[in-house]
């Protein structure tokens, strides 16, 4: 399969790029960001000869500096299976009209120009858990993630999953760009497999979140909202 990554300088985004660099099914990945993803935060350890030809062979990173017109790539957009959308921003000290501009209008514009070049593609967007489908709610973070859903369900693509993953924790290199983050996941790793223990359908990794991503569009992903619990089972099927 030939896929396309939005926002695969952060987190999420890096750790499903990871995810479909190793799998032997995708044959092609493609970044689209205003900036290339920094493959050398994957672990080094982890880097042997098949990695390294898989970043040389199907990785190409497509650079693009307006993320609400893709008129003049849209050449380059074409072809593709699926797209994974992990864009996004915090809304912590944001006005609604402005997060609804990032989060809303920046997504649909890159699933307009898709679906129309792609009418066959899956689109899974990663959303968050607390995500308002209402678009009614108190929290204005929550209300404008729910209206970015309910329109990419509209949008008539083949298939399209809305991931909502809760906690997180970053693995093979992956790291968040948040500082606060930072300094915490370094103390949470060594309790990674009791916290996975103690709570295994809460919490996730990017990896499970990257192989779930795969498994949806290999196999689809038995409805368009999937919470944490849905997300690790996926990923579950994927292994």
């Amino acid at each position: 399969m030939k896929v396309l990554i939005f926002g695969a300088s952060g987190m999420v985004g890096l750790g499903v790029l990871r995810e479909c660099l190793v799998a032997a099914d995708v044959t092609q990945v493609t970044t689209v960001g205003r900036g290339p993803a920094d493959t050398s935060l994957f672990r080094k350890d982890r880097l042997d000869a098949g990695f390294n030809q898989a970043l040389s062979s199907k990785l190409r990173q497509l650079v693009h500096a307006d993320m609400f017109d893709y008129r003049a790539i849209e050449s380059e957009l074409a072809g593709f299976d699926a797209c994974f959308f992990c864009l996004g921003v915090s809304s912590l000290g944001m006005r609604e009209d402005e997060y609804a501009r990032i989060t809303y209008d920046l997504t649909m514009a890159a699933a307009r120009s898709l679906q129309r070049l792609n009418p066959g593609m899956t689109f899974i967007y990663v959303s968050g858990a607390g995500t308002d489908s209402s678009e009614r709610g108190k929290t204005m973070w929550a209300r404008v993630k729910g209206a970015t859903e309910n329109a990419l369900l509209r949008q008539g693509f083949a298939h399209a999953c809305m991931f909502r993953p809760g906690a997180i924790i970053p693995m093979h290199g992956v790291r968040s760009k948040t500082p606060a983050y930072r300094l915490l996941y370094p103390v949470l790793q060594p309790l990674l497999p009791l916290l996975r223990a103690l709570w295994p359908d809460k919490i996730l990794t990017t990896e499970l979140i990257g192989k779930a991503m795969l498994e949806a569009v290999r196999h689809g992903g038995e409805k368009g909202v999937l919470e944490t619990a849905d997300i690790h089972r996926l990923s579950m099927r994927a292994a």
